[in-house]
């Protein structure tokens, strides 16, 4: 393989840059090439890039493979299915100019031969900014109207700005904001929903301030008021909203970016959407 293409499986190794599943210590290095098979690579304590970037080096064109197909492989991201597409995808971004490319069959990573295409990609069209809903128009407490509205003209100066996280985080307040407006009008059908959260010890029907957005979003499918496709988009962007929490975003490695900004953009109008027919 091209020096390149080793430097970029060193990186991918290594775990250094956003884009990669997972990150490696020294010691995390050393078990990782064990588990290729190679047991005579001890981390040395050396900057672990240029140790990596070196091992693999040493490698023949058939041990390299075999890094390579355990960089794809389930088993290495403890079947973690984000982690595993993400690997794939960056593994084959790698290697297209060697004129390989892995996939899955079952559970199972091969390297197969392809042909590189380098064209010139055509520019996807701009999903154009959605109006906001005329949230003074519905019925709901005096005052939250003012609030969501502000917070969608915020979320909307974030996507602008590229501040990506900060927009999907306020997005996703927009989303929990309209869901608890809807559920105090109509607190009896909320109540009284299969997926009604109760509280375990006492087997009664938790106040509104004790719900998660999981359980919002569920009751609300339950209760005919969002559909089937909003729901599951909707516990995406709940999932992203979570990324407020700095652990929780070091933990699942994710960073939303523009196209992340635009897709939940979709999702928030599509609930306000249904929602708003339900107001009406």
């Amino acid at each position: 393989m091209d020096g390149q293409t080793l430097d970029s499986l060193a990186d991918m190794i290594c775990g250094d840059g956003q884009d990669c599943s997972v990150y490696r210590t020294g010691t995390e290095l050393t078990r990782f090439f064990q588990r290729v098979g190679f047991s005579n690579f001890t981390h040395d304590g050396s900057t672990r890039k240029w140790w990596t970037l070196e091992v693999l080096r040493q490698l023949s064109d058939n041990n390299l493979k075999a890094v390579v197909l355990r960089l794809a492989d389930p088993r290495e991201y403890r079947g973690n299915q984000q982690q595993v597409s993400q690997a794939i995808s960056k593994l084959n971004e790698i290697l297209m100019v060697e004129g390989l490319k892995v996939e899955l069959d079952g559970v199972r990573p091969k390297l197969n031969e392809v042909t590189p295409q380098f064209v010139e990609q055509k520019q996807e069209p701009e999903l154009k900014p959605l109006p906001p809903p005329d949230f003074l128009s519905l019925t709901i407490e005096p005052g939250l109207g003012e609030i969501l509205a502000n917070r969608w003209n915020e979320a909307q100066k974030c996507l602008n700005a590229e501040a990506y996280l900060a927009a999907t985080i306020i997005m996703g307040s927009l989303l929990e904001g309209m869901l608890l407006a809807v559920l105090q009008k109509f607190h009896q059908e909320a109540n009284t929903c299969q997926a009604t959260p109760h509280d375990p010890r006492t087997g009664k029907v938790k106040y509104f301030a004790d719900w998660t957005l999981s359980d919002m979003i569920n009751v609300a499918h339950g209760a005919g008021w969002l559909d089937l496709d909003v729901k599951k988009f909707s516990h995406a962007l709940r999932e992203f909203r979570n990324l407020i929490h700095p652990y929780q975003q070091m933990t699942v490695k994710a960073f939303p970016d523009k196209d992340t900004c635009e897709i939940s953009w979709l999702v928030v109008q599509a609930a306000a959407n249904d929602l708003a027919r339900k107001l009406k």
